[in-house]
């Protein structure tokens, strides 16, 4: 039975007094340890070779470039001199990291820059006070972000080299482990599992300069299904963990992450998927996994299979996108946001970039799944896909592990969160489309029923990156339906929310109605009537089909009835973002044209014409140019539009497909790149209308 909040409170406090008394002694320190001592966190000194060895594969080029290439001088004056106490959100994040590298960087070689570095480091994290920018009524502080990243990283160093550090050092960041860290941590769980209990969280202008004001009212709901929740609860573990059997609480803090862990598995689908996408997917599931492995390792206790970790791992490997192209900068870079990705976007890591996901998927997690469940699958997406970003890559990966390339089954995935992804192959030049039905999700955009087309190594049909956190920069509009490959009626998008309580999910679902897939062909039909039907009530019936004859072929078909006649409009965003994009209209034909591929379509309203027209989303001149393609179907009550595309890659003629109505739809016919096409649209069929 859980220790009532302000009973678990008093005795922290009490607790807190009296342990500068005592000397929390018996902690395994990583570099000298003993044969009788408890085994590491996460590896032992024994392992240390092996990991030297993969820190000069090139598959840990991220991670060893952050352990080697480090102006030790700059960052220790940055820590010592530059560094501000009300700076949670950029300074301690940064210090944190620095500790976090250097720690197990000096464990690694030795250098002794580095452990003046960590040194330095953890000092200065000990100043901090508290350790995070949350609070429970006004008063006691709850961690979230600052403090399960302080105690992950002061836990793994003590665990690193922590007989190299003094041990007057060690034994207040001990103590601060049990008092900043810990605590913390356990109040915001609590809060999860009991919100009812809550007496207010704020975010504590008083020790920090942190511009944010959110309503936080409601987040003890909104965060218990979020990435926010599995770091204190991986934190906790480890506070727990370090401090076993020394500790009065530290079993009471074991009991809660495990229970916290257990109650966030749910999260994931059945099949491994995860709706904060897949950008969040490899940070969230990495903490899942440290905590488990962590767990094992020092007590034993096999939660090793609490989610579906080869099937989450099918579910980043499908969200994959083909790798053809440089590396590049945003030609606004210079711009300073609150959102993601930042920095370079590189097509070798590129994703189907639903919600906030970014531009690039870390399968650092993907090592520990292949060791741990002999996962070949999972091995091959660790040597392959995506970037191995994080400390404990260096310590997972195997470059002589069995690996397997991704099956064909996999070419068509829908997925339980009802997401659609079909890919013509697994080469780096192959085409992906992507449809987003599904439910509400932490993270999300208001892309309901939004498509992504990406054929020949170009985005075709694009998800735009970094779509602001505040609803006050102009960039919040990139999060808005306007700014997807979607529909808009009477020119409005489906419910969203106003970002006053973050990036939380709205009450928007579109639910996959049909879906059939072969080697060649994939169709899939996603109704979000009631989605659209939240802000506009006369909307009656909201549904996209979407026909992938492979490689790259493509027929999308939007449908509407009201009540009242409105007017219906079919986006297509181009990507432009690198400023090398070139698109065209021509009456009731488009085309997109981009270095290693091009497209050409056409767009057709039953029953009546469809005006297409090109046009740029409304931000300031300063954010880039966001250009699309608008089809335009005239107020009627009832609206069928069909579009029409090929892709090819660049240089190769595209001769556009015919398209000729009838009373039942239409007949779309020709030829492309030797591949024949006859296919029926049957309006009379509400879902699979293609035959």
């Amino acid at each position: 039975m859980p220790l009532p909040r302000r009973a678990f409170l008093r005795s922290t406090a009490v607790f807190a007094a009296a342990l500068p008394l005592t000397r929390l002694s018996g902690a395994k320190s990583g570099s000298g340890s003993t044969p009788d001592s408890p085994p590491g966190l996460l590896f032992d000194p024994a392992d240390l070779p092996q990991i030297r060895r993969n820190l000069e594969h090139p598959r840990l080029e991220a991670v060893r470039t952050k352990l080697r290439d480090v102006d030790h001088k700059a960052r220790l004056h940055f820590i010592r001199e530059e560094s501000s106490l009300r700076n949670r959100v950029r300074h301690m994040r940064e210090i944190r990291e620095d500790l976090e590298n250097a720690a197990f960087a000096y464990a690694v070689w030795a250098d002794p820059r580095d452990l003046e570095l960590a040194t330095a480091a953890l000092e200065r994290i000990l100043q901090y006070d508290p350790w995070d920018y949350f609070l429970e009524a006004d008063t006691h502080p709850i961690g979230f972000q600052r403090a399960p990243e302080a105690t992950i990283a002061v836990c793994t160093t003590l665990d690193w080299i922590g007989d190299h550090l003094d041990p007057a050092l060690v034994t207040e960041a001990e103590h601060q482990i049990a008092t900043k860290g810990a605590p913390a941590c356990y109040l915001s769980l609590y809060g999860l599992m009991y919100p009812d209990r809550v007496q207010g969280w704020s975010i504590n202008h008083r020790d920090d300069d942190i511009p944010a004001n959110f309503d936080l009212s409601r987040w003890p709901l909104i965060l218990n299904s979020t990435n926010l929740k599995i770091i204190p609860t991986c934190a906790l573990g480890f506070a727990a963990l370090w401090l076993h059997d020394r500790h009065p609480q530290a079993n009471r803090w074991l009991q809660m992450a495990r229970r916290s862990a257990q109650s966030f598995a749910p999260m994931y689908g059945l099949d491994g998927s995860y709706d904060e996408g897949v950008g969040y997917w490899g940070y969230t599931t990495l903490h899942m996994a440290m905590l488990a492995e962590a767990v094992y390792r020092r007590l034993g206790i096999d939660e090793r299979d609490l989610i579906n970790y080869p099937g989450s791992t099918r579910f980043a490997t499908v969200m994959s996108m083909p790798r053809l192209g440089s590396a590049y900068n945003n030609l606004n870079e210079q711009a300073a946001y609150n959102f993601v990705p930042k920095g370079t976007m590189d097509p070798a890591i590129d994703i189907v970039n639903f919600g906030d996901s970014g531009h690039g998927t870390d399968t650092t997690i993907a090592a520990w799944t292949g060791r741990t469940h002999d996962d070949p699958y999972s091995n091959f997406a660790a040597a392959e896909l995506g970037e191995i970003k994080h400390l404990p890559g260096a310590i997972w990966f195997d470059p002589t592990a069995p690996q397997a390339p991704p099956p064909d089954a996999w070419l068509n995935a829908r997925l339980d969160n009802d997401w659609v992804v079909s890919r013509s192959d697994w080469s780096p030049g192959s085409t992906v489309v992507a449809l987003r039905s599904g439910g509400p999700a932490n993270h999300e955009h208001a892309d309901r029923n939004s498509l992504i087309f990406k054929a020949h190594g170009e985005r075709l049909f694009h998800d735009p990156f970094k779509a602001a956190y505040s609803p006050t920069h102009p960039r919040w509009l990139l999060r808005l339906t306007e700014a997807h490959t979607a529909v808009l009626i009477d020119g409005q998008g489906h419910q969203y929310h106003d970002g006053s309580e973050g990036t939380n999910p709205s009450w928007a679902r579109a639910t996959v109605t049909g879906y059939r897939a072969n080697a060649e062909r994939m169709q899939v039909s996603s109704d979000a009537t009631e989605a659209y039907r939240l802000v506009l009530p006369h909307v009656q019936y909201v549904q996209r089909s979407l026909l992938y004859v492979k490689p790259d072929v493509l027929l999308i078909l939007d449908r509407l009835e009201s009540a009242q006649p409105a007017a219906f409009t079919a986006r297509f965003q181009f990507f432009n973002e690198d400023g090398q994009g070139e698109a065209k209209v021509d009456g009731h034909t488009f085309t997109l044209a981009r270095p290693f591929a091009h497209l050409v379509g056409s767009s057709h309203a039953h029953d009546a014409e469809a005006k297409l027209e090109l046009d740029r989303l409304d931000l300031p001149a300063e954010e880039g140019e966001f250009p699309f393609i608008a089809a335009h179907s005239a107020a009627a009550s009832s609206h069928a539009l069909l579009t029409v595309v090929a892709a090819a890659p660049a240089g190769e003629k595209i001769a556009p497909l015919s398209v000729t109505p009838n009373p039942n739809g239409w007949l779309v016919q020709g030829t492309h790149r030797g591949l024949a096409i006859d296919v029926a649209i049957d309006l009379n069929q509400r879902d699979l209308p293609f035959a």
